[in-house]
């Protein structure tokens, strides 16, 4: 586990299942995915995460699209490009916007999993599904990324997912410096609290990098946790909505300024793009 004074802030700013009707602020056309990645940005984002929507706010995986909210959003700022590669589509598993484009870094879900969010005011679920990631899958996005110089983010959604990279570097198609993003409090996952952040950062690979990722309103006790560990974090709206006094943000940026507003409550100061690229050993563009 590797620790910095510098922290990187990544901003998730849609995901594939969040609505406006949910939350205004959720990017759907171009130039609300520029806008929110400059508001990210200038809050102190080094890195956004996208998951592409069409102009009406559907999810798709269309290269054309990626590349255009790409391009968009470098036209507005220097930001770090981090594509999405998560889906249930057999066919969209082969992330061929994610070849074509060429971001500076790849998600890449580490494992299989029940994949659910529940509602225990109406005792239903939300959603409930199985999110299938074959070693099959992991190995080719994998040899996908390296041929594009796209660096990997292992997506761990529990400890055994964390344990499933051992055999991916034993291999040698897994290299150099590994960047993970711990993700806690999905229904069928690790549960949300410090003591399991810290017990998956314990188990990370000697001079990783890392980050969490926390759903809902638990994100900021675990942002809270991972800072004072080292780690690096996660917030935007594709993960929570709500700023700690429980008011809804009305952009990325909000969310982002209250995660650097924290680094530095921890003694941690905010990277840049380019400090990110350097602690992330980020190849060159």
């Amino acid at each position: 586990m590797s620790t910095s004074d510098k922290a990187i802030i990544t901003c998730a700013m849609s995901g594939a299942v969040t609505t406006r009707a949910q939350c205004p602020a959720i990017p759907y056309t171009l130039e609300d995915y520029a806008n929110e990645a400059k508001r990210a940005y200038e809050a102190g984002a080094a890195i956004v995460h996208i998951h592409a929507r069409d102009d009406d706010g559907t999810p798709t995986y269309s290269p054309e699209r990626y590349a255009a909210i790409g391009d968009a959003i470098r036209k507005a700022c220097p930001i770090i490009l981090n594509f999405s590669t998560g889906t249930i589509d057999p066919e969209v598993k082969k992330a061929d916007h994610v070849r074509a484009y060429k971001p500076e870094i790849g998600a890449l879900n580490m494992g299989s999993m029940n994949y659910a969010k529940y509602n225990s005011k109406r005792k239903s679920w939300v959603f409930n599904f199985v999110f299938e990631n074959r070693f099959e899958d992991i190995q080719y996005l994998i040899g996908m990324m390296n041929e594009a110089g796209v660096k990997p983010e292992l997506e761990c959604f529990d400890t055994g997912h964390v344990h499933s990279v051992e055999p991916l570097v034993d291999m040698g198609i897994l290299k150099g410096k590994l960047d993970f993003s711990l993700i806690m409090g999905v229904v069928g996952g690790i549960k949300a609290t410090a003591r399991h952040l810290a017990f998956q950062a314990d188990n990370l690979p000697e001079g990783s990098t890392w980050k969490v990722v926390g759903i809902s309103r638990d994100q900021w006790m675990l942002c809270a946790a991972a800072l004072s560990l080292g780690g690096n974090v996660r917030v935007g709206l594709e993960d929570n909505f709500y700023l700690p006094n429980g008011e809804m943000a009305k952009s990325n940026g909000e969310l982002v300024e209250k995660a650097a507003q924290m680094a530095r409550d921890t003694g941690r100061s905010i990277a840049t793009p380019d400090e990110a690229r350097a602690i992330l050993g980020l190849a060159s563009r």
